[in-house]
């Protein structure tokens, strides 16, 4: 019998490769210090490319941060932004006028659609301790029937995210979050309107799988025409049909295969990304992604002429309040909070 396995490659410590319908993936862990009274990190950033420092330099980056580490503010036109914030929080604000602070577990789903600019900070609460932050962020492409759709800010807390927790014949536990389609029919947080995860039928599938030392677990087949790749991140190594997986490695695997993974010594965890092909030609400049170059160009056109909706806070990448709890206040004045 043939193996389910295309190819394995290294991570690299930047974005990871990707496959259609996705387009980039990153995963930031931080284990940044102690925040001081502006949020920023209390120790010295003396040595660090202020601005453009991706640098990890004693376990942490600022990014475009200048005092606050993280991304202030940037547009974005042609695809989806879906950011897992597994630890620490992130301060989101944007040119539609939404705000939130959101983190521990939750998930922010944004369609860029025709155009929005939003900043990515991430404040470090306490000041008394250790500050870790981790996240993925992914972006999912859109059909070019949604490219100019409208943009749209969603947020899902971590208690709407189902988490499936299941043992293996031994009673090694295994826990499966599942952002992005469901898991023995479970429902997962609904994509926006315009997302091509929207439609079922495009099986696009965001999971988490931890696994304790030495569990098995077995990987449901998906339809044939779909991409799906693993992301080995946390651990020692997995064994997939065909052999031997370290972490830091990433596969590529057919779809429509039940594939039986076996964690090592080790607990461990891997990112799974799957999805239907959406099989259009991408055209990809910074922050904007289209299907022509002369799409491309419109894109920088319309951005210097409206600044997609113009920026409406006083800092390029504002923060929340210390004090303040998780919250998402939406364009027309919505305020959401989760229930703890």
């Amino acid at each position: 019998m043939a193996t389910p396995v295309i190819d394995a490659f290294a991570l690299p410590s930047g974005p990871w490769p990707t496959l259609d319908p996705f387009l980039f993936c990153v995963h930031h862990d931080d284990q940044y210090p102690a925040g001081a009274a502006d949020m920023g990190p209390s120790a010295s950033l003396a040595g660090r490319d202020i601005g453009q420092d991706f640098s990890g330099k004693d376990g942490w980056s600022m990014y475009h941060g200048e005092r606050v580490p993280g991304f202030p503010q940037h547009p974005h036109r042609g695809f989806e932004t879906v950011t897992v914030a597994r630890h620490g929080y992130i301060d989101h604000s944007d040119s539609l006028g939404a705000r939130a602070r959101f983190g521990e577990g939750d998930l922010q789903w944004m369609t860029a659609g025709r155009g929005v600019v939003h900043s990515e900070m991430f404040p470090l609460l306490q000041q008394d301790a250790a500050n870790p932050t981790e996240l993925f962020q992914i972006w999912l492409n859109l059909p070019a029937r949604s490219k100019m759709a409208a943009a749209h800010f969603a947020i899902f807390w971590r208690d709407d995210i189902p988490r499936h927790v299941q043992s293996d014949a031994s009673g090694r536990e295994i826990v499966v979050t599942t952002y992005a389609k469901g898991l023995g029919g479970q429902e997962t947080p609904t994509p926006p309107p315009a997302s091509w995860a929207a439609s079922a039928e495009n099986e696009v599938g965001i999971w988490t799988v931890q696994m304790a030392a030495g569990a098995k677990w077995t990987l449901p087949a998906a339809d044939a025409g779909c991409n799906r790749r693993l992301y080995f991140f946390r651990g020692e190594t997995i064994t997939l049909p065909g052999g031997e997986l370290p972490v830091g490695h990433g596969v590529t695997v057919t779809a429509d295969a039940e594939i039986e993974v076996i964690n090592g010594a080790v607990e461990g965890e891997f990112l799974l990304l799957e999805g239907r092909p959406i099989g259009e030609p991408v055209a990809q400049h910074g922050p904007f992604v289209m299907n022509t170059r002369q799409e491309l160009q419109q894109a920088f056109q319309d951005y210097n002429r409206t600044q997609f909706g113009g920026w409406r806070w006083a800092e390029a990448g504002p923060t929340h309040a210390r004090e303040q709890g998780r919250f998402a206040e939406f364009p027309d004045g919505k305020l959401l909070t989760p229930e703890c």
